[in-house]
Protein backbone atom coordinates (compact mmCIF):
# COMPACT_ATOMS: atom_id res chain seq x y z
CA UNK A 1 0.00 0.00 0.00
CA UNK A 2 1.71 3.06 -0.83
CA UNK A 3 1.77 5.92 1.62
CA UNK A 4 1.68 9.43 2.01
CA UNK A 5 3.65 12.13 3.00
CA UNK A 6 3.75 16.18 2.73
CA UNK A 7 6.83 17.71 0.62
CA UNK A 8 8.61 21.25 1.29
CA UNK A 9 7.41 23.69 -1.19
CA UNK A 10 8.68 27.43 -1.26
CA UNK A 11 10.75 29.62 -2.89
CA UNK A 12 14.45 29.88 -0.96
CA UNK A 13 13.83 33.33 -0.73
CA UNK A 14 10.82 32.95 1.17
CA UNK A 15 12.76 30.67 4.29
CA UNK A 16 12.48 31.74 7.89
CA UNK A 17 15.57 33.61 9.00
CA UNK A 18 17.67 30.47 11.55
CA UNK A 19 19.81 31.13 14.19
CA UNK A 20 21.63 28.53 15.21
CA UNK A 21 23.64 27.82 18.80
CA UNK A 22 26.92 26.64 18.90
CA UNK A 23 25.45 23.17 19.65
CA UNK A 24 23.29 23.00 16.66
CA UNK A 25 26.29 23.63 14.35
CA UNK A 26 28.10 20.90 15.99
CA UNK A 27 24.86 19.07 15.17
CA UNK A 28 24.74 20.03 11.68
CA UNK A 29 28.64 19.20 11.58
CA UNK A 30 28.04 15.50 13.14
CA UNK A 31 25.27 14.69 10.71
CA UNK A 32 27.51 15.76 7.52
CA UNK A 33 30.33 13.56 9.07
CA UNK A 34 27.96 11.10 8.86
CA UNK A 35 26.26 11.39 5.41
CA UNK A 36 27.72 8.77 2.98
CA UNK A 37 29.33 10.64 0.07
CA UNK A 38 28.61 9.70 -3.17
CA UNK A 39 30.81 10.81 -5.99
CA UNK A 40 29.28 11.25 -9.71
CA UNK A 41 31.40 11.73 -13.06
CA UNK A 42 30.41 14.44 -15.25
CA UNK A 43 28.61 13.36 -18.24
CA UNK A 44 29.05 15.93 -21.53
CA UNK A 45 25.96 17.48 -22.17
CA UNK A 46 24.83 16.34 -25.82
CA UNK A 47 21.43 16.01 -27.40
CA UNK A 48 21.46 12.35 -26.95
CA UNK A 49 22.86 12.19 -23.76
CA UNK A 50 20.67 14.56 -22.53
CA UNK A 51 17.74 13.36 -24.19
CA UNK A 52 16.13 11.61 -21.13
CA UNK A 53 15.79 15.05 -19.31
CA UNK A 54 15.06 17.38 -21.76
CA UNK A 55 17.04 19.39 -24.70
CA UNK A 56 20.96 20.51 -25.81
CA UNK A 57 20.45 23.77 -27.34
CA UNK A 58 23.12 24.94 -29.66
CA UNK A 59 23.31 28.00 -32.03
CA UNK A 60 21.46 27.67 -35.45
CA UNK A 61 21.95 29.95 -38.95
CA UNK A 62 20.13 33.13 -38.79
CA UNK A 63 16.81 32.36 -40.89
CA UNK A 64 16.87 28.77 -39.83
CA UNK A 65 12.78 27.46 -39.78
CA UNK A 66 11.49 26.75 -35.94
CA UNK A 67 12.02 22.68 -35.92
CA UNK A 68 12.14 19.65 -33.28
CA UNK A 69 15.87 20.96 -32.60
CA UNK A 70 14.46 24.10 -31.02
CA UNK A 71 13.43 24.18 -27.66
CA UNK A 72 10.10 22.78 -27.36
CA UNK A 73 8.64 24.80 -24.51
CA UNK A 74 5.51 24.78 -22.25
CA UNK A 75 4.91 28.29 -20.64
CA UNK A 76 1.19 28.26 -21.08
CA UNK A 77 0.57 28.41 -17.07
CA UNK A 78 1.25 31.59 -16.28
CA UNK A 79 3.85 34.71 -17.46
CA UNK A 80 6.93 33.61 -18.87
CA UNK A 81 9.57 35.42 -16.98
CA UNK A 82 13.64 35.64 -18.80
CA UNK A 83 15.82 37.20 -16.53
CA UNK A 84 19.77 37.05 -15.86
CA UNK A 85 20.06 35.20 -12.44
CA UNK A 86 23.74 35.44 -10.55
CA UNK A 87 24.91 33.22 -8.55
CA UNK A 88 28.00 32.64 -5.99
CA UNK A 89 29.83 30.16 -4.99
CA UNK A 90 28.37 26.99 -6.13
CA UNK A 91 30.26 24.10 -5.13
CA UNK A 92 30.85 20.53 -6.77
CA UNK A 93 28.65 19.10 -4.29
CA UNK A 94 24.45 18.59 -3.86
CA UNK A 95 22.62 17.32 -1.25
CA UNK A 96 18.87 18.88 -2.00
CA UNK A 97 17.34 18.71 -5.35
CA UNK A 98 14.51 20.19 -7.50
CA UNK A 99 11.96 20.10 -9.48
CA UNK A 100 9.20 22.03 -11.66
CA UNK A 101 5.91 20.50 -12.45
CA UNK A 102 3.95 23.23 -14.55
CA UNK A 103 6.64 24.71 -16.63
CA UNK A 104 10.18 23.88 -18.99
CA UNK A 105 13.10 25.66 -18.10
CA UNK A 106 15.94 27.02 -19.71
CA UNK A 107 19.18 27.73 -17.95
CA UNK A 108 22.75 28.51 -19.95
CA UNK A 109 25.54 30.71 -18.73
CA UNK A 110 26.36 34.09 -20.25
CA UNK A 111 30.06 33.46 -20.64
CA UNK A 112 30.21 30.05 -21.89
CA UNK A 113 32.12 28.32 -19.08
CA UNK A 114 31.78 25.06 -17.81
CA UNK A 115 28.91 24.69 -15.45
CA UNK A 116 27.00 21.45 -13.74
CA UNK A 117 23.66 20.44 -13.19
CA UNK A 118 22.66 16.92 -10.92
CA UNK A 119 19.32 15.12 -12.35
CA UNK A 120 17.27 12.85 -11.87
CA UNK A 121 14.02 12.15 -14.18
CA UNK A 122 10.70 13.18 -13.69
CA UNK A 123 8.88 11.00 -11.25
CA UNK A 124 5.49 13.33 -11.01
CA UNK A 125 2.28 10.97 -10.57
CA UNK A 126 -1.49 11.79 -12.41
CA UNK A 127 -2.70 10.94 -8.56
CA UNK A 128 -2.10 9.38 -5.50
CA UNK A 129 -2.72 5.55 -7.02
CA UNK A 130 -0.68 6.02 -10.43
CA UNK A 131 1.81 3.94 -10.25
CA UNK A 132 0.37 1.09 -7.70
CA UNK A 133 0.82 -2.02 -9.48
CA UNK A 134 4.59 -0.87 -11.04
CA UNK A 135 6.07 0.97 -7.60
CA UNK A 136 4.73 -1.22 -4.33
CA UNK A 137 6.57 -0.12 -1.58
CA UNK A 138 7.56 3.35 -3.03
CA UNK A 139 6.10 6.43 -0.62
CA UNK A 140 3.75 8.24 -2.65
CA UNK A 141 4.34 12.05 -1.71
CA UNK A 142 2.12 15.03 -2.11
CA UNK A 143 4.06 18.60 -2.85
CA UNK A 144 2.73 21.75 -1.27
CA UNK A 145 2.09 22.66 -4.50
CA UNK A 146 -0.72 20.10 -5.29
CA UNK A 147 0.62 17.35 -7.29
CA UNK A 148 1.32 13.83 -6.62
CA UNK A 149 5.02 11.90 -7.09
CA UNK A 150 7.60 9.34 -6.22
CA UNK A 151 10.58 10.79 -4.21
CA UNK A 152 14.07 10.58 -6.60
CA UNK A 153 15.94 7.88 -6.20
CA UNK A 154 19.74 8.18 -5.34
CA UNK A 155 20.94 5.39 -7.23
CA UNK A 156 18.90 7.65 -10.64
CA UNK A 157 20.64 10.65 -9.99
CA UNK A 158 23.13 11.30 -12.60
CA UNK A 159 25.74 14.86 -13.42
CA UNK A 160 26.16 16.99 -16.47
CA UNK A 161 28.12 19.53 -17.44
CA UNK A 162 27.87 22.08 -19.97
CA UNK A 163 30.69 23.68 -21.99
CA UNK A 164 30.25 26.65 -24.11
CA UNK A 165 27.75 28.45 -26.17
CA UNK A 166 24.63 26.03 -25.28
CA UNK A 167 21.76 26.18 -23.08
CA UNK A 168 19.90 23.12 -21.44
CA UNK A 169 15.87 23.19 -21.57
CA UNK A 170 14.97 20.90 -18.79
CA UNK A 171 11.43 18.85 -19.22
CA UNK A 172 8.73 19.31 -16.94
CA UNK A 173 8.77 17.76 -13.56
CA UNK A 174 12.75 16.94 -14.10
CA UNK A 175 14.83 17.09 -10.91
CA UNK A 176 17.49 19.61 -10.98
CA UNK A 177 20.40 20.59 -8.71
CA UNK A 178 22.97 23.32 -9.75
CA UNK A 179 23.78 25.16 -11.68
CA UNK A 180 27.22 24.13 -9.91
CA UNK A 181 30.61 25.48 -11.00
CA UNK A 182 34.02 26.06 -10.00
CA UNK A 183 34.52 29.89 -10.88
CA UNK A 184 33.70 32.50 -7.93
CA UNK A 185 30.45 33.45 -9.65
CA UNK A 186 28.68 32.79 -12.85
CA UNK A 187 25.65 34.94 -14.52
CA UNK A 188 23.23 32.68 -16.33
CA UNK A 189 19.85 33.38 -18.43
CA UNK A 190 16.90 31.52 -17.03
CA UNK A 191 13.72 31.60 -18.41
CA UNK A 192 10.62 29.75 -16.41
CA UNK A 193 7.41 31.41 -15.24
CA UNK A 194 7.41 34.72 -13.14
CA UNK A 195 5.99 32.99 -10.02
CA UNK A 196 7.81 29.60 -10.54
CA UNK A 197 9.95 30.01 -6.93
CA UNK A 198 6.89 31.04 -5.30
CA UNK A 199 4.38 28.37 -6.19
CA UNK A 200 5.95 25.41 -7.95
CA UNK A 201 9.12 24.74 -5.94
CA UNK A 202 9.49 20.89 -4.88
CA UNK A 203 12.46 19.79 -3.39
CA UNK A 204 13.94 16.61 -2.02
CA UNK A 205 16.68 16.68 0.38
CA UNK A 206 18.97 12.95 0.53
CA UNK A 207 21.13 13.97 2.92
CA UNK A 208 17.60 13.92 5.37
CA UNK A 209 15.54 11.21 3.79
CA UNK A 210 18.21 8.95 2.47
CA UNK A 211 21.78 9.84 3.89
CA UNK A 212 23.81 11.15 1.11
CA UNK A 213 25.45 13.83 -0.39
CA UNK A 214 26.61 13.65 -4.08
CA UNK A 215 30.20 14.99 -4.71
CA UNK A 216 30.66 16.05 -8.70
CA UNK A 217 33.96 14.68 -9.77
CA UNK A 218 35.42 15.68 -13.05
Amino acid sequence: MLSLNISHCCSASRLPFRRFSSSSRATTRMETAMAKEVKLKAIEATPESFAPFGQVISSSSDGDEFGPHDAQLDLSRGIPRFYIMKLEDRKLKFSTITHHASVTQCLGSIGGQDWYLGLSKASILEDQSANDNSDKGKTVKKSACGHFYLPPNPDEVCVFRVSGSKFLKLNKGTWHAGPLFKEKSMDFYNLELSNTNVVDHTTHDFHREDGVIFLIVD
